[in-house]
C-alpha cells in the first residue's frame, strides 16, 4: 500500500493562500508560514501531518499527495475544509 508524509497550510480563503504561496516561492519557511497562518492544529508543528495511507486524508487531498512531486509546494487545493498548500516530503 502506498503511504505518503506531508505537510500542509489550511487557511479560509484562495487569496490568503496564493500569498502565503508566494511567501513560500520567494523564499519564506513553510513551517513558520504555517504556524503563523494554518486554522488546523497541526500549524503548530510546522504543518506536519505525519506518515499516512491512501484513503487516510479527503479525496481532493489525497490526488495531490499521491500524485504530486515530492518537495514542492502544491496548491490552492479546496476541500470541505477550506484551502491548503500542502508539500509531500515522503512518498514510498
Amino acid at each position: 500500500m502506498s503511504r505518503a508524509a506531508a505537510r500542509h497550510i489550511l487557511v479560509e480563503s484562495e487569496e490568503l493562500c496564493l500569498e502565503i504561496k508566494e511567501k513560500i516561492e520567494g523564499g519564506q519557511d513553510f513551517a513558520s508560514l504555517a504556524a503563523e497562518h494554518s486554522t488546523c492544529p497541526s500549524g503548530q508543528k510546522g504543518g506536519e501531518l505525519g506518515t499516512f495511507g491512501k484513503g487516510a486524508m479527503v479525496p481532493e487531498f489525497d490526488e495531490v499527495v499521491f500524485t504530486a512531486p515530492v518537495g514542492e509546494v502544491q496548491g490552492p487545493v479546496k476541500t470541505q475544509f477550506g484551502f491548503h498548500l500542502l508539500e509531500v516530503t515522503m512518498r514510498s
